[in-house]
């Protein structure tokens, strides 16, 4: 990671962490749950290397970046105000935006709201879905996958939260990280994380000393920011409705592993290669599935996802 810089920048009434390398046109990256602007460590260095200004931010409640304390603090219009404000002070009129999991929605909202800040979006793992007219999102994750699914699991203030201090720190983001069932993600009570007898194997991409990183950021700054993000679905369904059935009209990749559970959630495949999707994102270019390659694939596969993001930014 030589010649990352890191800086705070303040943005929308919060102090935001970036880490930055290169110069050039912008390209933004957003992480997701349970990650930091670490999780983009291989894209920053190749992006950088290939005439790129990469910047990736903590997101509000992670890592080096403020965490509010009011779960309304993470309202998708909130977050996406700090990435305007950010892309401002970097003197940006426009940028070329990669996201990935709860990245990839905020991405998904910034290009929604704001299309014209952004010049092309490369999306990982999550694909955009238009609001339901009628059925809040953990209401209708409820009533499909029952109460134990993880979006459910995460609503109650607290209780995950004492969860994870449960059983630690180190061992929380290792289970997340190296859950690997393609099924939906079934959290049905505190066994879940399993206890020090049995040690969590890491997988290839993830060493010790990157969870060393992550592990000294959330014991410092805990979960109840990044876990804000889940307890504001029902809301930001609600402040959405100005936007319900507007197309994200971006120049649009999406790539995903044919292992992850977002892609192997119901309905998902025949939505994205079935013509919804395109459908919705109407300057949508290419789906790419890369076979075997799990959640984590910016990761897991980053000399691939590192290819997929210049040849498309190369277009523009």
């Amino acid at each position: 990671m030589e010649g990352i810089e890191h800086r705070i920048v303040s943005v929308n009434g919060i102090n935001l962490h970036i880490a930055e390398k290169g110069q050039g046109p912008v390209a933004l990256f957003l992480h997701g749950f349970p990650d930091l602007w670490f999780s983009w460590r291989h894209q920053i260095t190749a992006l950088s290397s290939l005439g790129y200004r990469a910047v990736a931010p903590d997101l509000r409640g992670y890592g080096d970046s403020d965490a509010p304390t009011p779960i309304h603090a993470y309202s998708c219009l909130l977050i996406v105000g700090d990435l305007i404000a950010l892309i401002d002070s970097l003197g940006a009129d426009q940028v070329f935006l990669v996201g990935h999991d709860w990245g990839a929605l905020i991405a998904w909202y910034l290009c929604l709201f704001r299309p014209d800040r952004v010049r092309a979006l490369v999306n990982l793992s999550v694909p955009f879905s238009s609001r339901h007219p009628y059925v809040k999102p953990i209401e209708r994750n409820r009533a499909i996958f029952g109460d134990h699914y993880y979006t459910c699991r995460f609503q109650e203030p607290g209780v995950m939260e004492a969860e994870i201090a449960r059983v630690g720190v180190e061992r929380a983001l290792k289970k997340f990280f190296t859950s690997i069932d393609p099924g939906p993600l079934i959290i049905p009570d505190e066994t879940w994380f399993g206890d020090s007898s049995t040690p969590v194997i890491l997988p290839s991409w993830l060493s010790e000393e990157d969870v060393k990183y992550y592990v000294s950021k959330f014991e410092r700054k805990g979960f109840t920011g990044p876990l804000n993000y889940y307890r504001m679905m029902d809301r930001d369904w609600e402040l959405m409705a100005p936007w319900t059935a507007t197309q994200v009209k971006v120049p649009t990749k999406l790539v995903v592993g044919s292992m992850d559970l977002v892609y192997n959630l119901p309905g998902i495949k025949k939505y994205v290669h079935g013509g919804g999707f395109k459908e919705n994102v109407p300057l949508l270019d290419e789906v790419v599935v890369i076979d075997g390659a799990g959640h984590f694939i910016n990761q897991e596969r980053p000399q691939e996802i590192n290819t997929h993001i210049h040849e498309f930014f190369q277009q523009f």
